[in-house]
């Protein structure tokens, strides 16, 4: 707290110690002259100001050597007094600058730091810089006289080899601010004066002599050594622009005179300092400062510390704003440091990057000025002629920052972009560019080989979700932050540009040549989204968008382009070749009769597209790819147009469906994607609603469509695709285009087979989900509702309820087994005669109700397999096991009607024995899956056929595998042999049980895996051959418990009685083999399995005394 208020306390207080401090200079009677200043009130300080400072500088003035810890104390102190007081007269101002200027110089010149001590200097700039802040008022302006600019010069020259020279940062961070209060342009939290116009021109005039050391030095400093540290990189930027932007701001050059005024000053050496900004100065100022701007920016745009970046945003709007006109040559570099960090690593660049944008676009910085346009479109096409030699050559980070130039730039021309786009070689240059950099990496032999397989989940048959493009691999990037930045600058190309002119172009360039069609397709798509602005952000409105006709039409035009037959027709896998070369191996005449009748041209060309041979690997993924963009732009084209896309629908529908049920994956994901987008533009809530209410559109295409040899695969996989994605109201429907498929399938049995065998898979599948598998759900929620009580199957009677009709039925059936055993099976045959020929009217009748009265979907299922069992014989694999796929779902679906699957299953039956006993292993696996279906809905029917055409092959041909795999190493289990194995091994089990086999064939089919049991057969062989037994227990669990213990008899059974023999099993006493461990697990189970059933009866019973029976 102060003591001394007025000055005259203050004076009395102060006297003696300035008076001793002028007689003696030391660093004692400095800090007593500091100790009473902190009791002296800043009022009174400030009367008694001169007198104060007199001693200071007198010590400063002082010739000859002084101590470093002397002069500091002197400055501190000094420091202290100006902080507190102000500063109101010239001369006072002036000497103290030169004073403490002085006072940082050195012997040997300017360009070495002044050899005193870190802390001294340090202590000097920061007196200076309160001595700026505390000139009073108009005072401060006296310092920037043409009479003053060598101390000016002096003082910019000691700071500025202190900023650049000193190793402490400290020093060099106060040195820039302290410049940056010489130069008028503090930020700190004081006051300043605001200079007015006459002012601000002034003082530009004398900063104009040093603006080139000023930018040179700082410069040097911000491409520096990046250990120096962010801060000082940052003070420097900031430095830079500020007073780069005062000496070279367009409203001050604007006022100058263009021939040199007579200087006010006599002196000619000042006169010769003093700069004149006229036009030549300014363009030659301009051209320098356009070198240093691109150093600056090719450092600061990538330095690692964000604040660098973000104050080179603040670099390019401070210029941009301030200097648009005069620094013309540099806009395109101040654009690209703009651009290039709108999609920095750092919030806070990238928000205040496309802040300024936005401001520099809404204030029109460039639209308005035709300069700045010029300065844009050049560089615009110096960017689009090297932009495929910079995306090859250039790193990830180089690329992005290139298109985010180009996008910035685009951006900023906004509607001034259709000058560019008028140019024929911007254009040609643009576009070249973008087909060169869109180029597609069509090497990846996976897309061709993915199929589809199964049926599309219930979310989308119901429901929607939002349709998803196919991640795209490209030739010349592989970061995925590059293709969206590619997809912006199309997209804003169409929301400024031309739109008849670009489409133009790009259709041209889709036209022109199979290299250029995929990449076109991308442009044309996202032209569109942009012309009718979505998914893009832009800095401000284009003047006039284009109407709902302009873009109708526009997209009508494209659509054709897209679904013409030469563009949407393409080979894509060698099955489809294969067809192909069927259709076309016909007699000559009729391959004439079809070319020269009522077929357009584009059909001819299709035509003879399939003709050419071997299409490669790489073609047939260059057509994926192409198939796949042109349905992701009907989905851009349906969010374009939203509801009015209905319009469109005629024609755009149907060539989507059939996509959707093309056989390769990634163009069926695509189709199913486009038609959730279709759904979701024009109001449709689910896909099956979509397809529901233009089914006669589609049927009617369908029909049509069957009467042409050439489009009846196409047909098909519409009509395939309808079914999977609709339920059973669609099915009276197209009743009516089913009895044509299978009419057409009639006339062409050898070219047209695989193309509808597809679309009769789909329709089996379908007729098994609508009127099968919902009839289960049904009946199983309604046995949740009401369950009823179960019991084990051959579960022995409780106590409980057991009667004397439980126990003469248990006996009889006994009786029954055992002449099924021992082969007395007349008896049994007449038993079953019997019965069936009292009943036989009953049971005709019924059948002839059952006939006449088949239900639509059954008697269609029953026309397929009647076309199927004809094809099942076929010279070709690939049909072959299309038709044993779609007759496994037709058993599923003529199941509840045995008086007709029946008759299907015995005229299938030749035909299914040859596959399974004698075919491809393929056809082996598929048929053996049939047969186990078959056995699962006919039962009995099937047991003796079973029994004598299939079985000695089947455990013939597993007998004969069973050494190979167990000698086989761990890739066996990827072979087809493995495989048929495992696949009868796991069907066995299941078939025995349903067929209810006798004695001898379950003795067979024991016998047959028992070897597999063994350890040294793969696991999953030994699991397999585990899962026969179990099943087998079910069947005859006394036989399987014997076959068992006859191979490892874990225990001995000791008879109840001395009377009685003890119980001999050939499995006692063996050593351990390879069968032990799985013969053990078996029966380990089987003996948990009677525990289960016994365990109700011992409930009620008393407990035995005797032990429980073997």
């Amino acid at each position: 707290m102060a003591v001394f208020d007025t000055p005259q306390e203050a004076f009395g207080v102060l006297r003696p110690v300035c008076v001793q401090l002028t007689k003696v200079q030391t660093v004692e009677n400095v800090e007593r002259l500091q100790a009473q200043l902190q009791k002296v009130n800043a009022a009174a300080l400030q009367e008694l100001q001169e007198y104060v400072l007199f001693p200071l500088r007198f010590t400063l003035k002082t010739p000859g050597p002084k101590r470093e810890r002397l002069v500091q104390s002197v400055v501190e102190c000094i420091r202290s007094i100006l902080s507190v007081t102000c500063v109101k007269k010239q001369d006072l101002l002036h000497e103290l600058f030169s004073e403490l200027c002085t006072c940082l110089s050195s012997p040997s010149g300017l360009k070495r730091p002044p050899p005193q001590s870190e802390e001294v200097k340090l202590t000097v700039i920061q007196a200076l810089q309160a001595l700026m802040h505390s000139a009073y008022g108009d005072i401060l302006l006296s310092l920037y006289q043409p009479s003053t600019l060598p101390h000016l010069g002096f003082a910019v020259s000691l700071l500025l080899a202190l900023a650049e020279q000193e190793k402490a940062k400290e020093i060099r961070t106060s040195a820039l601010k302290c410049l940056q209060a010489l130069l008028l342009h503090c930020d700190c939290q004081e006051y300043h004066r605001l200079l007015d116009k006459e002012e601000s021109q002034r003082c530009g005039d004398l900063f104009a002599s040093f603006l080139p050391g000023i930018s040179i030095t700082l410069s040097r400093m911000i491409t520096g050594d990046i250990k120096q540290g962010h801060m000082i990189t940052v003070s420097a930027i900031k430095l830079f622009y500020q007073t780069v932007g005062f000496i070279m701001a367009d409203e001050q050059l604007r006022r100058f005179p263009e021939k040199k005024e007579k200087p006010r000053v006599e002196q000619s050496r000042i006169a010769d300092l003093m700069v004149h900004r006229g036009p030549d100065w300014v363009q030659s100022t301009a051209d320098k400062l356009s070198l240093l701007i691109h150093k600056i920016v090719e450092s600061s745009s990538v330095h690692q510390h964000w604040k660098v970046r973000l104050e080179l945003v603040e670099l390019a709007h401070h210029l941009m704003l301030k200097s648009s006109q005069s620094l013309v040559a540099s806009v395109g570099q101040l654009l690209k440091a703009l651009v290039g960090l709108v999609n920095d690593d750092s919030p806070k660049v990238r928000s205040r990057s496309s802040e300024v944008l936005r401001s520099i676009a809404e204030q029109k910085v460039i639209t308005e000025n035709r300069a700045l346009a010029d300065v844009l479109s050049e560089n615009l096409h110096s960017l689009a002629t090297a932009l495929p030699r910079l995306m090859t050559s250039q790193d990830d980070q180089g690329k992005l920052s290139t298109l985010n130039v180009l996008l910035g730039s685009l951006k900023l021309l906004g509607s001034k972009m259709n000058i560019v786009l008028n140019s024929t070689a911007h254009l040609h240059r643009l576009s070249k560019a973008l087909m060169q950099v869109l180029e597609l990496d069509v090497t990846d032999v996976k897309i061709v080989e993915e199929r589809r397989q199964g049926e599309l989940p219930a979310s989308l048959q119901h429901g929607l979700q939002k349709g998803q493009a196919q991640k795209k691999y490209f030739r010349f990037f592989t970061d995925e932050r590059i293709f969206p930045l590619l997809q912006q600058v199309c997209r804003v190309l169409g929301y400024y540009g031309n739109l008849y002119l670009l489409v133009d172009h790009f259709m041209g360039l889709y036209s022109e040549s199979v290299a250029f069609r995929k990449q076109a397709a991308l442009v044309l798509n996202e032209l569109i989204t942009g012309a009718a602005g979505l998914g893009l952000d832009v800095l401000h409105e284009r003047e006039a968008a284009p109407s709902m006709d302009d873009l109708k039409g526009t997209i009508t035009s494209i659509l054709e382009e897209y679904t013409d037959q030469a563009n949407w027709h393409l080979v894509t896998s060698t099955e489809e070749q294969e067809e192909a070369n069927d259709k076309l191996a016909i007699p000559p005449s009729r391959l004439r009769a079809l070319t020269e009748g009522a077929h357009s041209s584009s059909h001819v060309l299709s035509s003879a597209a399939a003709l050419e041979p071997n299409p490669t690997i790489r073609s047939m993924n260059s057509n994926i790819w192409q198939l796949c963009i042109q349905l992701e732009g009907v989905g851009c084209f349906t969010h374009a147009l939203g509801k009015e896309f209905r319009v469109l629908l005629m024609s755009a529908l149907y060539p989507v469906l059939e996509k959707a049920g093309d056989s390769t994956l990634f163009i069926s994901q695509t189709a199913t994607g486009t038609m959730v987008d279709i759904c979701q533009a024009c109001g449709y809530g689910s896909v099956q609603q979509l397809i529901s209410e233009n089914t006669d559109y589609l049927v009617n295409g369908i029909s049509l469509s069957l009467r042409r040899v050439a489009h009846q695969p196409h047909a098909s996989r519409v009509l395939e695709t309808m079914l999977r994605h609709s339920d059973a109201s669609l099915f009276p429907l197209v009743k009516d285009v089913i009895q044509d498929v299978l009419f057409t399938l009639d006339q062409s049995y050898d070219s047209q087979a695989a193309s509808f065998l597809r679309v009769l898979h789909s329709l089996m599948a379908a007729l098994a989900r609508w009127f099968v598998l919902a009839r289960q759900n049904e009946q199983q929620q309604g046995a949740q509702t009401s369950p009823g009580t179960t019991q084990l199957p051959g579960a022995i009677p409780t106590a409980a309820t057991t009667t004397g009709q439980d126990v003469e039925r248990f006996f009889l059936d006994y009786v029954k087994q055992k002449q099924i055993a021992e082969g007395n099976l007349p008896d049994m045959e007449e038993e079953e005669v019997f019965p069936a020929t009292a009943e036989e009217p009953q049971g005709n009748d019924t059948g002839a109700e059952g006939e006449a009265s088949l239900p639509a979907h059954a008697q269609v299922a029953k026309d397929v397999m009647e076309r199927c069992i004809h094809l099942l014989s076929d010279k070709s694999l690939r049909v072959r096991l299309k038709v044993l796929d779609v007759l496994e779902l037709g058993v599923t679906v003529l199941h509840p009607h045995d008086n007709h699957l029946l008759p299907m299953a015995h005229r299938a039956w030749p035909a299914l024995v040859t596959r399974l006993i004698n075919d491809d292993p393929l056809a082996v696996l598929r048929a053996f899956k049939v047969l186990c279906t078959l056995a699962e809905k006919c039962g009995d029917f099937l047991r003796q056929r079973f029994s004598k055409d299939v079985l000695p092959k089947l455990a013939g041909s597993l007998s004969s595998q069973a050494p190979v795999s167990a000698r086989a190493g761990p890739v066996y289990s990827h072979t087809l042999a493995f495989k048929l194995q495992l696949a009868v091994l796991q069907g066995l089990g299941p078939l025995c049980e349903k067929l209810d086999m006798g004695e001898g064939d379950l003795n067979r089919v024991a016998g047959t895996c028992l070897v597999y049991l063994s350890a040294r057969q793969p696991m999953k062989l030994q699991e397999a051959a585990r899962s026969v037994f179990l099943h087998l227990m079910h069947v005859d669990p006394d036989a399987t418990w014997l076959l068992l213990n006859g191979v490892c008899c874990p225990h001995r059974y000791p008879p109840p009685h001395a009377s009685l023999r003890p119980v001999q099993l050939s499995g006692m006493g063996r050593p351990r083999g390879e069968l032990t461990d799985n013969v053990l697990h078996l029966l380990g189970e089987l003996e948990q399995r009677e525990r289960a059933m016994l365990w109700p009866r011992t409930q009620g019973a008393p407990e035995p005394h005797g032990p429980p029976p073997p």
